[in-house]
């Protein structure tokens, strides 16, 4: 059977699209540099109240470096977030205050044991509104009568260390037994988070509160009493990817940031210390 020269013309036109087709395609470059897109991810990171503002320059630096990648926080309480963790919340990154937290996430089977790395330490420091209503000279002023103070819940991992810190004073001489009973009698709140204490100090709504050194980075204005390293706590942050996220690499990538000279250099910024050598 025999075709006409019209017919042949039209095949050989087409094979000829078809074959310009795949070349075009081979050719064209699969990305920017030569590589395949990138898929948009969208990362959530549970992180301690004291991490805020930390974790929000991280974020916009990070973002910045990688566009294809949406940060998403949800800033409370170690203790909240590690129960949400607990209760299979979707998360991908869990940054805390304290082991402790960590650990519960490490138990309850979303974080495997052994990933967690400790990437930023933290000590207590007692603050004070600008005018100083108590008139706090000395942390000693603390006990005084009619001082209003705000502390974290015990729960929270700064509201424990606060009242370690208590106990600790309490067996120093120069402040005497009677001073943790004499302190907590002034307590007129115990605030779910940090910030919450932080808040309330700096509007000027109680006399003092114990919070982080890092959380005076963005409050200027209130007076601060050092608490001596022997009477202190050194707050230990663990860092670790969920393994469940389905972001795994993305996950990983964003920790890795955190534990870079340049996202080290971001938490020391915010007053946070260094974190310990892995």
């Amino acid at each position: 059977m025999s075709h006409s020269v019209p017919f042949v013309r039209q095949v050989c036109y087409f094979l000829v699209a078809i074959l310009a087709t795949s070349l075009l395609v081979a050719c064209t470059p699969a990305g920017e540099g030569g590589r395949s897109p990138a898929i948009d991810t969208a990362l959530t990171v549970y992180a301690a109240a004291s991490l805020t503002d930390a974790f929000g320059e991280m974020a916009e630096r990070y973002e910045a470096d990688h566009p294809n990648v949406t940060l998403t926080f949800n800033f409370a309480g170690s203790n909240q977030l590690a129960a949400q963790i607990g209760a299979g919340a979707p998360v991908d990154v869990f940054a805390s205050a304290n082991p402790e937290q960590m650990e519960a996430a490490v138990a309850a089977g979303r974080i495997d044991a052994g990933a967690p790395v400790v990437f930023v330490t933290n000590r207590l420091v007692v603050i004070y509104p600008a005018d100083n209503p108590g008139n706090l000279t000395s942390l000693q002023d603390l006990r005084n009568p009619h001082v209003l103070l705000v502390l974290a819940a015990e729960e929270v991992p700064v509201g424990r260390y606060s009242l370690a810190f208590l106990v600790a004073a309490s067996a120093d001489p120069s402040f005497g037994e009677s001073f943790q009973p004499d302190v907590l009698a002034n307590v007129v709140s115990y605030e779910e988070n940090v910030r919450a204490v932080l808040n309330k100090v700096s509007l000027g709504e109680a006399d003092a509160g114990i919070v982080y050194t890092s959380d005076l980075a963005t409050a200027p204005g209130v007076g601060r009493l050092d608490i001596p390293d022997a009477l202190n706590s050194i707050a230990h942050y663990p860092i670790a990817v969920l393994n469940d996220s389905p972001h795994q690499a993305a996950a990983r990538s964003f920790m890795d940031f955190v534990l870079s000279d340049d996202g080290q250099q971001i938490l020391a910024g915010y007053g946070f210390g260094a974190g310990i050598p892995q």
